[in-house]
């Protein structure tokens, strides 16, 4: 199958996302769609796949003129697209989401659960993963979410697939049997956009390289032919020096302290660690390690069986995310969509959440001072909108994410929590994100984050403490961790005898 889209534009309301974007998707091949979040990539798959209307343009497929009404008439045809943010129901089984809306049935007309079952085992067997196919989707991680969007489409026999950010959530040995498959769906004739802002990812399995910027398309190369700092160029206009910039802040005395923190459920125990005022800490780890579920017990998410947390040298029982807040604890999830956000609600509406109490005055909500409020912030996070009234499903995932990250912000943290803080997130807002870590860290905030980059976490972290299997097999000062040593302790391995 080829597709070529040709002067694609599109506009909702005033805002022109798209400018006449050209691209060109052929069987048998990797091409890799690039550039920073909202420079239209998506709605562009978006066009292609039915969900939205092009205003102009042509898309022709082997030739022939051909637009679909819906995804699913877009998917019969043999085009699949898999979404960085998951579309999935989390109260639904494995099982049922993988056939959602497509049952197998036997003759009498009942639905076929043992053919089903055969089918998704043998789909899981060629990823390479093993899962519970009746447990519920909400008892899983966000990366295991994501390998059943992949299997999904997989499972359609899809002439061309779109995969957007497909290994944001995902472990090493995940991302590694994903590459295989790719390779063996490339192999067998099937086209594949690839989306994604990991630059290793995309030098190491595209053919094509089509970056864009502001609604165009900027450049079509061979991925051979080109480099890093070239593609980083085109995507946002100008050089990027340095992905990491330098941390200035001073470290001072200890902020928080977690002592002996144990899961009600098991998913780690025994947890020590402190943070001091103007550090990053960074938690590194395999995927399923516990490191989420120990923040989350941190912030009164789940609940723990044992534990003390102390905060500037006080003991803190902290049962509910609320207690958290009062406190001035941030935590920025990792599941933006369901946990940190109200999408259909504006970008003020969500800054503005945790704060909401400082806005009344007389029990009314001073409108103004919050319309400031959130206004400072938008400006100050470069959040790419109309305005702060404009609804945050709207916008990409990386202006979504400013929007969380800007929430947390305008507490006025003492202890910020950051669970994988620039997945999804494009080159040139990764920066600023960092950039916004070491304000915060000058300010004299705690900061604590997890990352399944190491790259990232080398860059970002002062310190460095790397779980396996629910516990603390490891801490790594700045000068002394590289990735080799982080590797060996995730995965159980010891370092100098320790």
């Amino acid at each position: 199958m080829k597709i070529e889209m040709k002067g694609i534009s599109k506009a909702f309301g005033s805002n022109e996302v798209l400018k006449g974007v050209d691209l060109e998707i052929t069987g048998g091949q990797i091409h890799a769609l690039m550039g920073e979040n909202g420079a239209g990539k998506s709605t562009l798959m978006n066009i292609l796949t039915g969900l939205h209307k092009k205003d102009s343009g042509q898309i022709l497929i082997d030739g022939q003129e051909k637009y679909f009404a819906n995804p699913k008439e877009a998917e019969e045809f043999g085009i699949s697209f898999i979404h960085q943010e998951l579309n999935t129901w989390s109260e639904m089984s494995v099982l049922d989401n993988l056939f959602l809306g497509k049952e197998a049935k036997t003759k009498l007309g009942l639905v076929d659960t043992k053919k089903m079952t055969q089918e998704a085992t043998a789909a899981f067997a060629q990823l390479g993963i093993t899962m519970d196919l009746n447990r519920e989707l909400s008892q899983l991680s966000v990366g295991q979410q994501q390998m059943i969007e992949i299997t999904k489409a997989l499972m359609t026999n899809a002439k061309v697939l779109i995969m957007d950010e497909p290994t944001a959530a995902l472990s090493e040995k995940e991302i590694a049997n994903l590459f295989t498959i790719i390779d063996r769906l490339k192999k067998s004739g099937v086209g594949i956009v690839y989306i994604s802002h990991r630059m290793e990812e995309i030098f190491q399995i595209s053919d094509e390289i089509t970056v864009m910027r502001d609604g165009l398309s900027i450049d079509t190369v061979p991925t051979g032919e080109t480099n890093v700092d070239e593609v980083v160029r085109k995507m946002v206009g100008r050089e990027i020096s340095d992905y990491y910039p330098e941390k200035t802040a001073n470290i001072g005395d200890t902020v928080f302290t977690v002592s002996h923190l144990t899961s009600a459920v098991g998913d780690y125990e025994d947890i020590s660690f402190s943070v001091k005022s103007g550090e990053i800490v960074g938690f590194s780890g395999l995927m399923g390690a516990g490191r989420t579920e120990i923040m989350r017990g941190i912030y009164g998410i789940d609940k723990i069986s044992s534990g003390v947390l102390t905060l500037e040298g006080k003991e803190k029982k902290i049962h509910s995310p609320a207690q958290s807040i009062a406190n001035g604890i941030g935590f920025l999830t990792e599941d933006r969509k369901d946990e940190g956000l109200i999408l259909d609600f504006s970008i003020e509406d969500n800054i503005s959440l945790p704060t909401i109490q400082e806005f009344v005055k007389h029990g009314f909500i001073d409108k103004k001072t919050e319309d400031d409020f959130s206004e400072l912030l938008m400006k100050r996070l470069l959040i790419k909108a109309q305005s702060t009234q404009d609804v945050v499903g709207d916008l990409s995932g990386g202006n979504q994410q400013k929007v969380v990250l800007a929430k947390w912000i305008g507490i006025g943290p003492k202890v910020l929590i950051l669970d994988e803080p620039t997945r999804g997130v494009d080159v040139g807002a990764k920066r600023e994100i960092y950039q916004l870590m070491n304000e915060l860290a000058e300010r004299g905030v705690a900061i604590i984050m997890v990352s399944s980059d190491l790259p990232e976490i080398l860059g970002v972290s002062d310190r460095v403490i790397v779980i396996h299997e629910g516990k603390i097999a490891g801490e790594l000062v700045k000068q002394e961790a590289t990735q080799e040593k982080i590797m060996t302790l995730a995965t159980g391995g010891t370092i100098n005898g320790k």
